[in-house]
């Protein structure tokens, strides 16, 4: 049983969100928030696995609860779902600590997909905002720690930078699965970073592709 929390301001699509997911076997939802303190607060006293977060919300916005939240309670997986793909909003919400990032046009059975993935500990990233946050151009960054990476680690941060599971990793390097999670414990290591989401994000903002 997967314990969901739902933070969004808007109250229909809240309810909407909850019928829906009360139907999905997999799925016990423990609280329903109207903004980031109210998901704050509620993520204390319910202990939810995963909270679905929007971004833009009255009191404190989910970037900011998503920060409060993942400094509280590290365990907690974070799924923005939210209408903005853009970088200003997309790249805060990683860096503050999101497992996830989806939009509110993504399909039910995909929803839940993206919350059975964040519970094995795969990044969820919509394709638009994946397409959005890889760069045009390929730039060397001469950063150490990216040096200190090999040659195969470097093409497995690439393919974490694409939102690809272990799974789909190993098909297309032609490597193990548990090859795959050797090299990404690695570079989580040498890179000093907790989680393949940020993983995904070093690699997005150092240019790696």
């Amino acid at each position: 049983m997967i314990k969901v929390l739902i933070a969004d301001d808007h109250h229909v699509v809240r309810r909407g969100l909850v019928m829906f997911l009360k139907t999905q076997p997999p799925i016990k939802i423990v609280g329903e928030a109207s903004n980031g303190q109210e998901a704050v607060e509620l993520t204390q006293s319910q202990k939810p696995d995963v909270i679905l977060m929007d971004i833009m919300m009255p009191v404190m916005n989910g970037i900011e609860a998503t920060r409060k939240i993942r400094s509280l309670y590290p365990e907690v997986k974070i799924l923005m779902l939210t209408s903005f793909s853009e970088q200003n909003h997309v790249i805060p919400a990683l860096e503050a600590g999101a497992s996830g990032y989806q939009l509110k046009d993504i399909q039910p059975d995909d929803l839940i997909r993206s919350i059975i993935s964040l519970m094995d500990g795969q990044t969820q990233l919509h394709p638009k905002v994946t397409n959005h946050l890889m760069p045009v151009n390929s730039i060397h960054h001469p950063s150490y720690r990216l040096n200190t990476l090999t040659n195969r680690e470097i093409e497995v941060l690439k393919e974490i930078a694409k939102g690809k599971s272990n799974k789909e990793i190993a098909i297309s390097l032609f490597i193990t699965e548990k090859t795959v999670k050797t090299h990404i414990n690695k570079i989580l290591s040498k890179l000093n970073l907790s989680d393949r989401t940020q993983a995904a994000l070093f690699a997005v903002k150092h240019h790696v592709e």
